[in-house]
């Protein structure tokens, strides 16, 4: 799962604080539907080493986000916190390939082609 951030909503960009609370809980309502819904649909899908492999991979990036862009991270870092409870977060098992291009039409390149900048959802 991956997370929110809510580093641009805030009054000076125009929304209440009414509007505000009314958005976490619209985000609050809708998680457990959401996920139910997503895990009932795949919980049968077949896995194996190649899933693995690639699940490893996708870690891997979360890992480079979390360490070079999670303020919460830098600055547990930064400050001398405690190193374990900072890093507890991070996936037990990670990898990295260079430039991983996965085989056109495959599961995993459609993956890639929704994990970009700039997408119309």
């Amino acid at each position: 799962m991956g997370g929110i951030f809510f580093d641009h909503l805030d009054e000076k960009r125009g929304m209440t604080k009414e509007q505000l609370f009314q958005f976490v809980q619209d985000v609050g309502n809708s998680f457990a539907p959401t996920y139910s819904h997503i895990v009932l649909k795949n919980k049968d899908l077949a896995f194996g080493e190649k899933e693995l492999e690639w699940q490893a991979v996708r870690r891997g990036r979360y890992v480079e986000f979390n360490l070079l862009w999670d303020k919460g991270t830098k600055f547990g870092l930064d400050t001398d916190g405690r190193t374990e409870s900072i890093l507890m977060s991070m996936p037990p098992m990670a990898k990295w390939h260079y430039n991983l291009k996965p085989e056109s039409g495959s599961r995993e390149a459609e993956t890639l082609g929704w994990l970009r900048k700039g997408i119309e959802w």
